[in-house]
């Protein structure tokens, strides 16, 4: 089976804080308590990385990137240079894991909504290292091609004619033109190391990133709106997924079929608006 599996520890699972409204033992937020907050690893403003205290994945390495102090807001509402700061200083601590030697797989990625797996409100990421995840099972390089929406500083944007689940998936593709010049690139799915790219590319991407999710939440009005943001590395390269999350299709969940959404064309040109005003 072409798979990968990992445990959960349930009995770490069952202790992990709420704050969702709705979902069973609410707390208060752990992240807001900033002095009582243990295990961190490192800071820039009010931007943290510190260890997971619930690593339910075993075996892994789990890591929490605190976005921000302000508990009730999210990325549409930071400012610019608070967002590129946030996209530099993840990609950055992202990247050294990937390049470590330590972990088969290095996943980034970010939780926002009741729908969007996560448990907590308060604007986080994650960063785990799995020393047995096989990377090539991940995704496929389909997935990334899309109706193209805009391109600058080496960052493709386009949606998704291949979508993961179906509607409305934003990819926001990191092209050769995004690095130095004097890094070369392997056709392969996996390369190693992967480098960080150019400080324009970053900011491009931080700001490409902040009005494609305002666009989404702006199209899809929902008073419990949620998404996933999920970092990728492609043949050397960054390459990162928006998806609107809704209640999983049951053709997906039982079957593994894809929806396929037939206004993609409306919304490049909706979306490829936007971003031209950035």
């Amino acid at each position: 089976m072409r798979v990968n599996l990992i445990d959960f520890n349930i009995a770490v699972g069952k202790h992990k804080p709420r704050t969702f409204q709705g979902m069973p033992n609410q707390s208060s937020c752990p992240f807001c308590d900033v002095k009582n907050l243990t295990g961190i690893l490192a800071t820039e403003g009010n931007i943290i990385l510190l260890k997971n205290k619930y690593n339910v994945m075993e075996p892994s390495d789990q890591l929490v990137l605190i976005e921000t102090d302000q508990c009730r807001s999210d990325i549409p509402e930071y400012s610019r240079e608070h967002m590129r700061r946030l996209v530099r200083f993840g990609l950055s601590h992202w990247l050294t894991m990937v390049n470590s030697g330590d972990y088969q797989s290095v996943v980034f990625f970010k939780n926002f909504g009741p729908l969007s797996g996560g448990t907590l409100r308060h604007p986080h990421m994650q960063i785990i290292g799995f020393p047995k995840i096989n990377p090539a099972l991940m995704y496929e390089p389909e997935e990334f091609q899309g109706v193209p929406v805009i391109t600058q500083n080496g960052v493709e944007v386009n949606i998704s004619t291949q979508p993961r689940v179906g509607f409305t998936e934003i990819n926001l593709n990191l092209t050769a033109a995004a690095y130095s010049s004097k890094v070369a690139f392997a056709e392969e799915k996996v390369q190693s190391p992967a480098p960080l790219p150019l400080p324009g590319a970053m900011d491009t991407l931080a700001d490409y990133i902040q009005g494609a999710v305002a666009f989404l939440k702006e199209i899809h009005q929902r008073e419990n709106f949620s998404y996933n943001l999920f970092f990728y590395i492609y043949q050397g390269r960054v390459h990162v997924r928006l998806m609107p999350r809704y209640p999983t299709s049951p053709l997906f969940i039982g079957y593994s079929i894809h929806l396929n959404p037939t206004n993609r064309e409306q919304t490049a040109k909706q979306l490829r608006e936007k971003l031209a005003l950035i």
